[in-house]
């Protein structure tokens, strides 16, 4: 009735699907790490464009003109707007403008300048130039073993101030 190799082959199969369900759990942590890796990599690029995008916004902002160039509220203010616009908090920004003088093309003499500093740049003119660094902070989701769970994300952007 029963053919007793049918029966074994049977038998042989079922041990050799929980093996492999077996094999399955005790492999699935080490390839869930890459995958945690990358997105941990991932949110870090992510944090550190938006860093560099609000800098960039605050310059903008202040290269305007002179007046806001020395706007240090406006200029953190814009910077801080573009940052929490995508849902991020906690910018720290930085602005400051030097003056040189230039002279037929090459640039000299930098200081720092206000509006209220009529200086003269004999022969040449002025160029105002404003520097915006912004920091954030990175959280990972995990601690990772000697690597820090937080880290600061800063960047720098300079832009020529219209005159």
């Amino acid at each position: 009735l029963l053919n007793p190799r049918v029966f074994r082959r049977r038998e042989h199969g079922l041990k050799q699907s929980g093996q492999s369900l077996i094999e399955m759990l005790l492999l699935l942590p080490l390839l869930l790490l890459p995958v945690i890796g990358l997105v941990e990599v991932g949110r870090f690029a992510y944090i550190s464009i938006l860093v560099g995008n609000a800098a960039r916004a605050g310059a903008t902002y202040g290269a305007q003109g002179l007046a806001q160039s020395i706007d240090s509220a406006g200029v953190s203010a814009a910077a801080t707007n573009d940052f929490q616009s995508n849902g991020q908090s906690g910018l720290q920004v930085a602005s400051s403008d030097t003056c040189q003088c230039d002279n037929s093309g090459t640039l000299g003499g930098s200081k720092a300048c206000t509006t209220t500093d009529p200086s003269v740049c004999s022969p040449g003119h002025w160029v105002v130039t404003l520097s915006v660094k912004a920091s954030g902070t990175f959280n990972s989701l995990f601690k990772y073993p000697g690597i820090p769970r937080t880290m600061l994300v800063s960047n720098t952007a300079n832009m020529r101030v219209t005159q």
